[in-house]
């Protein structure tokens, strides 16, 4: 974090002469008056200058984009992090040669690593922010096979009119088999069962 100590005439004007110097907006900055000043005898004599010190805040998705770089490092995985933020939403995409390490088994690694993120960037945060770490196009591919696997065991469901139980899932990719068989009439879906062991059963319909 960068710092500086300036002084002016009065307070408003050192606080502006540090903002000037750091080169940052008022927002990103933490400020301490040290001296209020004082002006002298008709303004001239004995007159103390106001100074205040400025410090810029940490940019906590800059700190959480290190976060990201140094545990891949210590997994032996050289990345690139683009940043996304759309709002209170931070997508973080990784690539790299080694990348498959950072996915692990069906993304389980991946998810660790988003969960352990999300907790970093919300630590010293007054604003909640939705965090997803993807890896090279990962979430996009991962989520047209769980649609894939939704249509496939909702068919099963509807042919031999038996409950079927899929896999634990984390509750994002448990949206994605709800939210593609929501329209289905032949089955139903529900969640059953407790983290991290909570899974998807697809149900058939009673046909009238």
């Amino acid at each position: 974090m960068r710092e500086i100590t300036a002084s002016g005439e009065t307070v408003e004007e050192a606080i502006e002469s540090a903002l000037h110097q750091l080169n940052i907006p008022r927002d990103r900055a933490e400020i301490e008056v040290i001296d209020e000043g004082k002006k002298g005898f008709l303004g001239l004599f004995g007159s103390v200058r106001a100074v205040v010190k400025v410090t810029e805040k940490a940019d906590n998705i800059e700190l959480t984009t290190q976060f990201l770089s140094e545990v891949s490092n210590n997994m032996g995985v050289e990345v690139e992090i683009e940043v996304e933020q759309e709002d209170n939403r931070v997508t973080f995409h990784l690539s790299g040669e080694k990348i498959a390490l950072l996915i692990g088994r069906r993304g389980k690694t991946l998810n660790a690593l988003q969960y352990l993120t999300q907790l970093v960037l919300n630590k010293q945060t007054t604003q909640f922010y939705a965090v997803t770490v993807d890896a090279e196009g990962y979430r996009q591919r991962r989520k047209e096979t769980l649609i894939d696997l939704a249509q496939k065991m909702a068919d099963k469901a509807s042919r031999v009119k038996r409950k079927v139980t899929l896999e634990p899932m984390p509750a994002y990719e448990r949206k994605i088999i709800h939210t593609a068989l929501q329209d289905e009439k032949t089955v139903s879906t529900y969640s059953n069962g407790n983290e991290p062991h909570r899974h998807i059963v697809i149900k058939p319909n009673k046909v009238e």
